[in-house]
């Protein structure tokens, strides 16, 4: 599932201030904070993606690559998309956002949740390798995913360390008088529940290795060394929420075009004869052979542009060109019979080079088309 634009997220637009975005995301979290809507995935879910939009559109170097690149701008180098955050990851950087020094528990009533955290599994990294016509157009492929999930008839029981709340207190004396300190109980690892049951063939931790087969869309414009994530389909936790699949791409090079960007370039070795006399040339793109026109008279360097025919934008603003790079080829062996043609003809007046000012250098011709 694609991830949601970051301002359709907050509700802003994209000129919104600091303190615009400041505020949106607080009524967001508000709206949506776990204490407000127990047991609620799709709430936790949306109190997650609020706090990500944010992390990002409040950082000025983070907004600036969102704004140019989009999601793939900021996966890998902050926000969440690089590796995913839990609950405690939020509620640790974010919880200042509502002032005091008290964060979200003193907001909402002095520490209702009670310290009780929804853990995470960990993360999952697989490469997925691409070629150029699938990174063109965008593919869907089929990966097999080995990952630890809850076992069937694993059930649990309100952890007796912590009575379920997920944390254990101690009191020290100092001269101040009493402080509590409050920590994630050793028992449950803050989720408040302990294994009751579990099958013979689950782990300890009521865990089973399961290989899945796992349908993943790539969209067009991905390029070498780009991370997308899918939610949910890492590793699972007993009494809590799985982790990430994090999908890393590796792009394969083509053997006979090349990327350059969303523009894809094309080396043509023309005939002498063809490029003095013109013809119709037959091309390999990304779709298939195409015929294009050689003019007469066209030189060696000459740049020729197929519309449409590059690489599907990430962004979706179209797909990117084909371009033809000409090189006229020279003979590099003759017979007796072509160096006398060729050598009757080499001081006739069309054959003495003569490009004068319309001809373009090849630094002039590469301006022109980027």
């Amino acid at each position: 599932m694609a991830k949601r634009d970051y301002y359709e997220v907050l509700g802003i637009s994209k000129d919104a201030s600091e303190g615009e975005i400041k505020k949106a995301y607080r009524k967001m979290a508000i709206k949506y904070h776990p204490d407000k809507n127990p047991d609620d995935h799709t709430a936790e879910e949306k109190f997650k993606e609020a706090a990500e939009a944010y992390e990002v559109l409040s950082n000025p170097e983070k907004k600036e690559r969102y704004d140019r690149f989009g999601h793939q701008g900021v996966n890998g180098n902050g926000g969440f998309g690089g590796g995913g955050m839990n609950m405690d990851d939020i509620f640790s950087q974010f919880g200042d956002i509502f002032g005091g020094g008290g964060g979200f528990d003193s907001f909402f009533g002095g520490g209702s949740r009670g310290g009780r955290r929804v853990r995470k599994g960990t993360n999952l990294r697989v490469k997925l390798k691409v070629n150029l016509k699938e990174v063109a157009h965008g593919v869907e492929k089929k990966i097999k995913v080995k990952r630890h999930v809850v076992a069937d008839g694993v059930s649990f029981k309100t952890c007796t360390t912590c009575q379920g709340s997920g944390q254990v207190k101690k009191v020290v004396n100092t001269m101040l008088g009493q402080m509590v300190s409050a920590s994630n109980c050793p028992s449950c690892g803050g989720s408040g529940q302990i294994i009751d049951k579990k099958p013979d063939n689950a782990d300890a931790n009521g865990l089973l290795l399961k290989e899945e087969v796992i349908p993943i869309n790539i969209p067009g414009g991905v390029a070498d060394g780009m991370q997308l994530s899918l939610s949910g389909k890492g590793n699972e936790i007993p009494g809590g929420v799985a982790g990430d699949l994090l999908i890393v791409i590796e792009e394969i090079e083509d053997e006979i075009l090349q990327r350059d960007g969303n523009n894809v370039v094309f080396d043509l070795y023309a005939s002498f004869i063809d490029a003095a006399l013109g013809a119709q040339i037959e091309v390999p793109t990304i779709d298939g052979k195409v015929k294009i026109k050689l003019e007469p008279g066209t030189q060696s360097g000459k740049i020729l542009r197929l519309k449409g025919k590059g690489v599907k934008d990430l962004n979706g603003y179209g797909r990117g060109d084909q371009l033809i790079h000409v090189n006229v080829w020279t003979p590099k062996q003759l017979t007796k019979e072509e160096r006398e043609k060729l050598e009757s003809l080499r001081t006739s007046e069309n054959f003495i080079p003569d490009p004068g000012k319309s001809e373009k250098t090849f630094f002039d011709k590469m301006k022109e088309f980027f």
